[in-house]
């Protein structure tokens, strides 16, 4: 049985390969994927662009109408890092999707991935950080809109804090915010999560791996969640550009094994969504990504 996996050729907004935004991380990711055995002839499932009013759910309407009509104002767009044309646009609006997608791919399967998504900087009134929409969010509200589940647990390990993921949950007693991040990088003004820990920079593997252990246990106890949401950003190894840590890439590996094994051994379903990174070599970039669909799929049930 394969990884379900969420993907669209137009998760690249096709922006020029020198663009400190590594867009061609997206469709790089899929061919490494395909390169591994990890893309079969029907588990690969394609979104389509998430509508105004699903993306009303965690943003107010009238951004949510900007970013469709690409008229986001100039300052929004300097928050988010680029300008929001008709690719940026439909980009964003199928990213949502794709993780919605996936969540629902989760709770059928118990284990599912969207080829983007993490878009957690993202706030209810605009973009920030590279994140336009924010699909975890979006998709939260809508499977807790459906009654498709009761409660549930976002874990952020993107190397910066999620805070427009905290943001716009918070007072939404069903989900359990928890970020775990470098505490000197971007943002400088940071949104309390339901759960912070901020971490000191250049810190490697084994004291990355232990506090995140010390965690897991609490956190599934006290949230006890009908499905996990997991940003596995990659922007913590040592060789990305915007991180202030030093994971290795076995430190992602056993990172990911890790939060995923956790859950899924408690039966807990996990939709795995891409996150952050940023090195300027995107094969290699690529290649840190896909060991979070490497570790997914060694817990399918």
């Amino acid at each position: 049985m394969h990884l379900p996996i969420v993907h669209h050729p137009d998760y690249d907004a096709r922006f020029a390969s020198d663009h400190r935004f590594p867009m061609g991380k997206y469709g790089r990711l899929i061919e490494v994927l395909a390169q591994d055995g990890l893309v079969g002839r029907t588990n690969v499932h394609r979104p389509a662009p998430a509508d105004a009013e699903l993306l009303a759910l965690a943003h107010t309407p009238a951004y949510v109408e900007q970013v469709i009509a690409c008229e986001v104002p100039l300052a929004v767009e300097r928050e988010i890092g680029f300008p929001v044309d008709e690719r940026v646009s439909r980009r964003a609006r199928l990213a949502t999707a794709g993780t919605l997608l996936a969540a629902e791919l989760a709770l059928e399967y118990g284990i599912a991935c969207n080829g983007a998504g993490g878009s957690h900087h993202a706030r209810r009134t605009g973009g920030a950080g590279f994140c336009t929409f924010n699909d975890v969010a979006v998709a939260a509200l809508a499977l807790l809109e459906r009654r498709q589940v009761g409660r549930i647990l976002v874990v952020d390990l993107d190397v910066h804090q999620g805070d427009g993921t905290a943001d716009i949950l918070m007072g939404e007693d069903r989900v359990t915010t928890f970020s775990m991040h470098a505490e000197k990088n971007y943002p400088v003004r940071k949104i309390p999560s339901g759960l912070d820990v901020g971490l000191e920079d250049a810190l490697g593997d084994e004291p990355y791996l232990t506090r995140l252990a010390d965690v897991l246990d609490a956190l599934a106890r006290e949230a006890r969640p009908d499905l996990v949401f997991y940003n596995a950003g990659v922007d913590p190894h040592a060789d990305d550009r915007l991180g202030r840590l030093a994971l290795t890439d076995e430190g992602l590996r056993r990172r990911d094994r890790m939060v995923i094994g956790h859950f899924r051994e408690r039966a807990i379903p996990v939709c795995g969504v891409i996150g952050g990174g940023y090195s300027r070599d995107v094969d290699a970039l690529a290649r840190r990504h896909a060991i979070l669909f490497s570790q997914a799929r060694a817990y399918l049930r």
